[in-house]
């Protein structure tokens, strides 16, 4: 993995690899989890917004994309323009014209600071390809939950498929590295006004540099203390999981 890009080639991907490609000009990328034979399990915030069927400006702005229409659905997917939650789709439409690339596991503190754009690697490690796989076709049957921008999202959907792992408190965002890195840049934007009158411009661009990064570390699935590792066939009963953490922690106190 390089610093500045996660790009792989198709033939380097293996069943159980956590893939995105970047959306609408690198503003965010679409996660998903690749289970082989040309196949992606990913979760999907609208009928069919990313994977190329869904509002007219994403088929205008994309329009040369191999994005397929209600009138000419994709020979291997079928029409999902009314589909959303965790579905099935072929790499391409997965791609929707974009580049792959492989969200990494396992990285150093050091390396995950110097990748400064959120959502593309973390310190946590991941778990067996089998569990991985499992996890991702059981959610396939059985649902994600509500998709949430900052707290249920598709990079959500797949750190919990490599991991496991399970933020148990209601009040912070889930697990996804570019929810953090958003909240993280708007913290630091709102507090650098608060610093200008006594910190140089220079000084002041370390600072919210400074903040930023530390944001993000301490937001991170593979630091956090606020996680824990649940089951598959538990996910049903989030709202028991979180009642038991909250207790969990008011007997602590």
């Amino acid at each position: 993995m390089g610093v500045f890009s996660n790009k792989i080639e198709r033939e380097q991907l293996k069943p159980g690899d956590h893939i995105y490609s970047w959306r609408h000009a690198y503003i965010y990328a679409h996660h998903g989890i690749y289970v082989g034979e040309g196949k992606v399990i990913h979760f999907t915030r609208g009928a069919g917004q990313e994977i190329g069927t869904g509002t007219f400006l994403d088929r205008l702005i994309f329009s040369s994309s191999p994005s397929h229409s209600v009138d000419n659905p994709c020979p291997r997917c079928g029409d999902q323009s009314k589909l959303d939650g965790v579905i099935s789709s072929c790499l391409d439409c997965f791609l929707w014209g974009g580049e792959l690339y492989r969200f990494e596991y396992g990285v150093n503190p050091a390396l995950f600071v110097a990748k400064a754009r959120g959502g593309t690697c973390t310190l946590a490690p991941s778990d067996a390809q089998e569990h991985v796989l499992h996890r991702a076709h059981y959610l396939l049957q059985n649902g994600f939950g509500v998709y949430d921008l900052f707290k249920n999202n598709c990079e959500d959907f797949a750190i919990y498929c490599k991991t496991g792992l399970l933020v148990l408190t209601s009040i912070s965002v889930g697990r996804s590295g570019q929810a953090a890195s958003f909240l993280a840049a708007a913290s630091a934007i709102v507090s650098s006004p608060l610093r200008f009158l006594t910190t140089s411009f220079p000084g002041l661009a370390a600072v919210g540099c400074s903040m930023y990064c530390v944001s993000r570390l301490v937001s991170d699935i593979g630091i956090r203390r606020d996680v824990t590792k649940v089951p598959v066939e538990r996910l049903v009963a989030r709202s028991d999981l979180v009642f038991e953490a909250s207790t969990e922690t008011v007997k602590k106190g």
